[in-house]
C-alpha cells in the first residue's frame, strides 16, 4: 500500500512539472519579445525614426480609433497635407479637437508618420488633426506658421463633418511643431490672416519646444530663420500676452536637444503677464522620450499622457475615458527646451 501511495504521488507531480516548464517557456518567450521591443526602442531613439514608432504603436492599437479623412491637401508642397482621426464607433454629439503639428527641426517630418498620435488621442475621445507644413529649403519663416494657421482654419471650417467641435480646438506639437503651435497661439496675426476669431484656439500644448531661439545657434534655426530681416520677430517671448489661450509647456528634464529652460521661462513670462501657463519637466526623460511616451507600448511611463489628458480634459470639461488614470507624479517646473 505504501508503494502504491508513493507511485500515486509521483504520478500527481507530473502535471505540476509540465505546468512549471510551460510557465518557464512562457516567461522566456515574453523576455525575448521584451528584448526585441527594447532593441527597437533604442534604435528608434538613436535614429529618431518616427515611422518605426508608428509601426510599433500599430501592434497595440485595439481598434478604438479610425482614420476619418486624409490626406487632405492644403497647398502644392508635399507636406502641406493633413489627416483626421476620430474615435471608433458612434459618439454622442461633437467631440473636442486636437490639431497636432510634428517636429523635425523645420527640415524633416511627414504627417503620415504620426498616425500614432491620431490613434492615441482619438482613443482618448478627441478628434485629431495631424498636419504637416512646408519644410526647409522652401519652408523658411514664416511659411511654417502660415501653414500651421491654415491647418487650424481648415479644422475650424470642416471638422464638424468628422464629428469634431469647431468651438473646442486645442493645438499640440513637439519640438519644432511646439514652436509652431505656441507662436500661432500667441501672435494674433496668423489666425487673423486666416480670418479666424482670436478665440478660435482654446488651449495649446507644447512638448520640448524651442521658444527663445534668437540668436540662432543651431544649423536648423539658422536655416529656418536666419534669412529673416527682423529676427526678434521669430521669438515666442516677443508675443507674450495675458489673454492668450491657456498653455501647457512640457519638457524632458534630460533633454539635450532643447534646453528645458525654454518651457519654464516662457510659462513664467506668460504667468507674469496675467495669462495661464503651466510648465512641467519630466525627470529622466529626453527630447525623443517625451514624444515616444504618447504611443504604445512606451506609455507605460504614463506621466506625459496623463498630464496632457488632465490639462485638455480640464479645458474642455471632458469626462475621462474608462482606462484614463490620474496624472502621475511629474516633476515640477525647472529651469532648463531646442
Amino acid at each position: 500500500m505504501a508503494t502504491g501511495a508513493a507511485q500515486g504521488g509521483k504520478t500527481s507531480e507530473k502535471p505540476r512539472s509540465k505546468g512549471r516548464r510551460a510557465m518557464i517557456w512562457t516567461l522566456v518567450v515574453l523576455a525575448v519579445i521584451a528584448a526585441i521591443f527594447f532593441g527597437i526602442w533604442r534604435w528608434a531613439v538613436a535614429n529618431q525614426s518616427v515611422s518605426t514608432l508608428d509601426r510599433i504603436d500599430g501592434f497595440f492599437t485595439s481598434g478604438d480609433a479610425a482614420l476619418a479623412a486624409g490626406p487632405v491637401r492644403l497647398g502644392e508642397a508635399d507636406r502641406q497635407r493633413l489627416y483626421v482621426w476620430k474615435p471608433s464607433g458612434e459618439t454622442d454629439g461633437l467631440r473636442p479637437v486636437v490639431v497636432w503639428i510634428h517636429g523635425g527641426g523645420w527640415n524633416a517630418g511627414d504627417p503620415a508618420d504620426y498616425a500614432f498620435i491620431g490613434r492615441n488621442l482619438a482613443a482618448q475621445g478627441y478628434v485629431t488633426v495631424v498636419a504637416g507644413y512646408r519644410l526647409v529649403p522652401g519652408g523658411e519663416y514664416p511659411a511654417m506658421l502660415e501653414d500651421t494657421a491654415a491647418a487650424v482654419a481648415w479644422t475650424y471650417r470642416n471638422i464638424a463633418q468628422h464629428g469634431g467641435d469647431p468651438e473646442k480646438i486645442a493645438l499640440m506639437g513637439h519640438s519644432a511643431g511646439a514652436y509652431n503651435v505656441v507662436q500661432v497661439g500667441l501672435d494674433r496675426r496668423w489666425l487673423g490672416d486666416e480670418r479666424l476669431p482670436d478665440n478660435a484656439v482654446d488651449a495649446v500644448v507644447g512638448l520640448a519646444g524651442p521658444y527663445d531661439i534668437f540668436p540662432f545657434t543651431s544649423d536648423s534655426t539658422r536655416a529656418a530663420f536666419g534669412g529673416w530681416s527682423r529676427p526678434e520677430e521669430v521669438d515666442s517671448f516677443t508675443y507674450v500676452r495675458g489673454d492668450a489661450a491657456p498653455m501647457l509647456l512640457a519638457t524632458g528634464g534630460d533633454d539635450e536637444t532643447v534646453d528645458p529652460r525654454h518651457s519654464s521661462e516662457l510659462a513664467a513670462a506668460i504667468t507674469k503677464a496675467g495669462g495661464t501657463a503651466q510648465a512641467i519637466s519630466f525627470d529622466g526623460m529626453g527630447h525623443a522620450g517625451i514624444l515616444m511616451a504618447l504611443g504604445r507600448p512606451f506609455d507605460r511611463d504614463d506621466r506625459v499622457k496623463t498630464s496632457v489628458y488632465s490639462f485638455l480634459d480640464g479645458i474642455f470639461a471632458q469626462p475621462a475615458m474608462p482606462d484614463a488614470r490620474p496624472a502621475s507624479d511629474a516633476a515640477g517646473a525647472r529651469d532648463g527646451t531646442e
